[in-house]
């Protein structure tokens, strides 16, 4: 009999792609070329730092907004600063930290053009700074006397429904302190903190939840639970003698699936390089 202690489990986190994109009219006066930063009219939090979003312009005509682009569309990854503008960045890293001279360099449209941003994020990455988490997973019952037989055969065994807590120490940038991680594959307590407060495009992310991760050519097999997870209360703790820490409350939408296996990596090539998708995020192989 194997006993597993704790360290051995972590949560990886994917952004949920939005099923509707955010449309909106990109004027002249909304690019600052020198600045690298547009704006647009959208409801505060629409978008956050590092999500991944695809451009496009909705009459098929090329987009006039980075410099050297001559396509329809694009995909960049955002930063939004405290006044709502936006710059555009070719990483997850590049986009965390902001800085203009990493930004991709803009100019201004002809003309009024009108535009689409739609998330498309497909990546998990690894919860940052975590100290533990719970999940509960409960079978509701149902009252089943006034359904038909049909309906009644769907929901006989109940439902399935979960909850659980995240409790992390506080994050939000790349700092000093968190130099050993590699970023482009960590994501920071912050996001759900702000993912709590974003009204159009909902507080959900994809969760995978690991009891037991194996090591990397390990034979030991992983055990871990899938769901899509709706953010409900972060609470966030500021002591003057210990470390800031936040505790993220969630509840689990759709299916639960616990698994058993290998668990998810990327496929690599025979020089040991990463396989890359077309939108320049690595492929997984199947478990």
């Amino acid at each position: 009999m194997s006993i597993y202690l704790g360290y051995t489990g972590s949560v990886e986190l994917n952004r949920d792609s939005t099923d509707a994109p955010l449309e909106t009219t990109l004027d002249p006066s909304d690019v600052n070329v020198s600045r690298r930063r547009f704006s647009v009219d959208f409801r505060a939090n629409a978008l956050i730092t590092g999500d991944r979003v695809e451009i496009a312009t909705v009459d098929g005509s090329n987009l006039q907004l980075v410099d050297g682009h001559t396509y329809p569309d694009g995909q960049w990854y955002v930063h939004l600063d405290a006044a709502g503008g936006l710059r555009l960045y070719d990483s997850f890293q590049a986009s965390l930290s902001g800085a203009q001279d990493d930004a991709v360099t803009l100019i201004a449209p002809s003309a009024a053009q009108a535009i689409t941003l739609q998330t498309i994020n497909d990546r998990y990455r690894f919860l940052a700074k975590i100290r533990d988490f719970e999940l509960t997973t409960t079978r509701d019952t149902i009252d089943l006397t006034s359904l038909g037989n049909e309906f009644r055969s769907q929901y006989e065994q109940g439902l399935i429904s979960g909850q659980g807590t995240l409790n992390c120490f506080w994050e939000s940038s790349i700092t000093t302190g968190c130099a050993n991680y590699a970023v482009n594959v960590v994501e920071f307590p912050s996001y759900l903190a702000r993912l709590v407060i974003r009204i159009q495009q909902g507080a959900d992310f994809n969760g995978r939840f690991f009891i037991y991760a194996g090591t990397t050519g390990s034979s030991t097999e992983s055990v871990w639970y899938e769901a899509k997870c709706i953010i409900t209360n972060v609470a966030v703790s500021v002591s003057s003698e210990t470390a800031i820490e936040t505790r993220i409350d969630f509840v689990t939408s759709g299916d639960i699936v616990l698994k058993q296996g290998r668990s998810p990596t990327y496929i690599l090539q025979e020089d040991s390089s990463y396989l890359l998708q077309e939108d320049s995020s690595r492929l997984l192989q199947e478990t």
